[in-house]
């Protein structure tokens, strides 16, 4: 098991940019499949990104291709979300998850919460003018 604690969260206006981050503890961070979901005010949770478990694969939601880039650093045992040109849309709780296993890529696997175990506590992005 990892645990997760996410940071970086905040209030920023329309077309600002965020660094979220996710620590990791434990064992072997590095054999495990990271992904971001967030969930906005009166919505089911939802996927944003997925990150291989040596950072050299990458997919996203629709909703955040090419404004939102995951990466991570096995050395350190972070992974982090930059968000750039964030829009009202993009409010929600942000959360950090891990599988342990490399990435599945199969019936959208990687895009379903119930197929990971480890998960954070969250931090809120709310992007307002």
């Amino acid at each position: 098991q990892v645990q997760l604690v996410e940071s970086g969260g905040g209030l920023v206006q329309p077309g600002d940019s965020l660094v979220l981050s996710c620590a990791a503890s434990g064992h072997s961070f590095s054999s495990y499949t990271m992904a971001w979901f967030r969930q906005a005010p009166g919505k089911d949770r939802e996927f944003a990104a997925v990150i291989d478990t040596v950072g050299g694969t990458s997919y996203y939601a629709d909703s955040v291709k090419g404004r939102f880039v995951i990466s991570r650093d096995n050395v350190k045992k972070m992974m982090y979300l930059q968000m750039t040109n964030l829009k009202p849309e993009d409010t929600a709780v942000y959360y950090c998850a891990a599988v342990r296993g490399t990435l599945y890529t199969g019936s959208s696997y990687y895009m379903k919460e119930t197929n990971y175990n480890n998960w954070g506590q969250g931090t809120q992005v709310t992007v307002s003018s």
